[in-house]
């Protein structure tokens, strides 16, 4: 899985609100930023919502100035056939080499021939090159 490698993704904390994400998928749509992936977690009345973007800079800046609280963290993103049993084969490979995933989102559409899986896991860096040589 040539495709494997490291990337970065945006996380917000903050307070929930309805319309928070349309907030944040209009800003970038207006500045022509298109997120890859999403993930959005709610614990209480605090949210925190994961993003891949392709144009990861732009992306922070316009977080930045629209004062979200908003951190940058390494992810591995691994591009994968849209096919039964690949996810399966990455999450086997890392369970083998004691690599515990802290957590992971994808993206996939059912016409699609490809997904987008964005991970974190005890060693970023190891499971790259664990998924490079699959």
């Amino acid at each position: 899985m040539r495709a494997a490698r490291i990337g970065k993704e945006l996380v917000v904390h903050t307070e929930n609100r309805v319309g928070l994400l349309a907030d944040i998928a209009r800003r970038f749509a207006e500045q022509g930023i298109n997120i890859l992936a999403v993930a959005v977690i709610v614990h209480d009345d605090q949210a925190e919502l994961h993003l891949v973007a392709d144009a990861h800079t732009y992306a922070l800046d316009s977080l930045r100035k629209a004062e979200f609280p908003v951190e940058e963290r390494e992810v591995v993103m691994v591009e994968l056939p849209h096919r039964a049993g690949f996810l399966r084969r990455i999450t086997e490979a890392l369970a083998r080499q004691g690599l515990d995933i802290r957590y992971l989102y994808a993206t996939a559409s059912e016409e699609g021939h490809a997904s987008l899986v964005v991970f974190s896991c005890t060693h970023n860096g190891k499971a790259v090159l664990l998924l490079r040589e699959r």
